[in-house]
């Protein structure tokens, strides 16, 4: 199947664990839209659908793969925008890649991390693609984890208002987060992803051996999302963890030379299960027009209290958290079981992952609350586990049950001897397992 055709103007949502099938090529851009005459001026109304693929790839700068070089071969030339660690361990498969099929590849370096997601690195990316003379419709190539990948989307937003991407995550927290959502974003002003647009990538190559190099505590990162997901959309996902966790880090889900055929198939099973209910949750609701969302579990507080420590919490860790007290709540509201709640708890606790951090304290709480409301219209629309597996949307929880509920998180997770988790901290030492074959 041809993935990559010469025009890109009209995009339909399709989903499928496997190729996500789509018309590209359209001679027109297939925007409906109608103009009427109303009292004092004129009514715009238009809907132009949105199309982005997914596709599951063994090995994507294999040459015998030919996916990614198709997307390139009109115009016989790539930029990349290339994480500096992916460029140290994979620059020269890219590069072979790109000069067994004849075409030209300039790389862009990105040195960028969560203290440095902001404005000027989504401008300095902009002026490569300036610096490159990139066409409107010639896709920027993205290659990284969540927040390269961020970044770049929202350079590629702004610039010309609407310039293509490929995007390829290396890590797993961008296989089952970043990947799937359409949101780009820059952090600014102390607060996550604060600086944003809407803006689907062309295409997503989902490369799993990628994990392979991927330091331990990145493992954890994208552990957290997976918690996530399964605990309010997939209990099996979560029994799967439950039950695997201490394999799947330590093989990296199974992708480390030596892994049971076992624990392989259950780590792909987690990856692929754990994005297509993100897809599913996702999907209806692209633009967020309705704000009762499921998958915004764990990211209440968090956004705000990520980067107010110093160093910043690791995105997994700070979600964790978020996700930990959450379900306090939950309990302290009477929709979740003491029984759930600790097998909860235990659970972050087993993977590494923490459940409570000083940052959180009540000024913090109620700070957050306040810009949450914010964005939120109003309301907390709080997603809580009820029970593990399923989810449901509290829209007002009162300032005295919040208070509460910490009070008690405080107290139970003083008990817990390793509240903090592994590698908490963004500039934690991270090293890649292994070199790549």
């Amino acid at each position: 199947m041809q993935l990559c055709t010469s025009t890109f103007h009209t995009y339909q949502s399709e989903i499928s664990l496997a190729i996500y099938s789509s018309a590209m090529a359209r001679e027109a851009t297939n925007l409906q839209a109608v103009l009427e005459k109303v009292d004092k001026g004129f009514l715009v109304e238009g809907v132009e659908t949105i199309s982005y693929q997914f596709q599951f790839v063994d090995g994507v700068f294999h040459v015998e793969n030919s996916n990614l070089a198709e997307c390139y071969e009109q115009w016989g030339r790539a930029l990349a925008i290339v994480d500096s660690a992916v460029l140290d361990l994979y620059g020269g498969a890219m590069k072979n890649y790109f000069e067994h099929y004849r075409i030209q590849l300039v790389i862009h370096e990105a040195k960028v991390s969560e203290e440095n997601k902001s404005m000027s690195s989504a401008l300095e990316f902009v002026d490569a693609m300036k610096s490159f003379a990139i066409s409107r419709k010639e896709p920027l190539l993205v290659i990284g984890g969540g927040i390269v990948t961020d970044v770049a989307g929202f350079s590629c937003a702004i610039y010309r208002r609407n310039t293509s991407f490929i995007r390829i995550p290396t890590t797993l927290i961008g296989f089952i987060d970043a990947s799937v959502s359409i949101k780009v974003a820059v952090n600014y002003d102390g607060v996550k992803n604060r600086l944003g647009a809407f803006h689907a990538p062309q295409l997503t190559l989902l490369d799993s051996s990628f994990l392979r190099t991927l330091p331990t505590a990145h493992i954890r990162n994208g552990l957290a999302e997976i918690l996530k997901i399964s605990l309010c959309a997939d209990l099996e996902v979560f029994e799967y963890v439950e039950k695997h966790y201490d394999e799947l880090i330590l093989t990296n889900f199974g992708q480390m030379e030596g892994s049971s055929t076992a624990v392989q198939l259950v780590g792909k099973r987690i990856i692929e299960r754990s994005i297509e209910r993100m897809l599913e949750l996702e999907v209806p609701n692209l633009h967020e027009i309705d704000l009762d969302r499921v998958i915004a579990f764990g990211h209440t507080w968090s956004p705000t209290f990520e980067l107010a420590t110093t160093p910043h919490l690791k995105h997994g860790h700070a979600i964790s958290i978020d996700m930990a007290y959450s379900t306090t709540i939950a309990r302290v509201l009477g929709l979740l079981s003491e029984e759930d709640h600790y097998r909860i708890l235990q659970q972050f606790i087993n993977a590494g992952l923490s459940i409570d951090h000083p940052v959180l304290d009540e000024a913090m709480l109620l700070k957050a609350t306040d810009i949450i409301l914010g964005t939120r219209d109003g309301k907390l629309r709080l997603p809580l586990p009820n029970p593990i597996g399923s989810c449901i949307i509290v829209e007002t929880v009162d300032k005295s049950t919040l208070q509460k509920a910490l009070k008690e998180h405080k107290a139970i997770t003083r008990m817990k001897s390793q509240n903090n988790g592994s590698s908490m901290y963004v500039d934690d030492p991270l090293k890649a397992k292994a070199e790549p074959e």
